[in-house]
């Protein structure tokens, strides 16, 4: 059991990281990766899965804390949850369009 609770974290932090990259590179190879018009919108579209690997670090320092998981084990899976949330928030920005006229 003890094996088990060390390399879970592994396995799902491992297949999250997979799927995003193959995602970004098949996106890449498309010619269709997010581009937005200016600098700051760029720089934000660019540091959306960083930004959310970091809170999902935090939540997982925070939920280690209050739970009997270990600590290593909640940030682990904090980090690669918010990297494939910060995925998704990239996605979402990527495709949302400008109509402020």
């Amino acid at each position: 059991m003890g094996i088990l609770m060390a390399i879970a974290p592994v396995v799902i932090v491992g297949g999250i990281a997979v799927f995003v990259i193959k995602r970004l590179q098949y996106k890449y190879n498309q010619g269709t990766l997010g581009k937005k018009e200016t600098k700051g919108a760029q720089n934000l579209l660019n540091s959306l899965i960083p930004m959310g690997m970091i809170f999902g670090a935090a939540i997982g320092v925070v939920f280690g804390i209050f739970s009997s998981i270990s600590l290593p084990t909640t940030i682990s899976l904090g980090a690669g949850i918010g990297f494939l949330f910060g995925y998704f928030a990239y996605e979402y920005y990527s495709k949302e369009e400008n109509n402020y006229s």
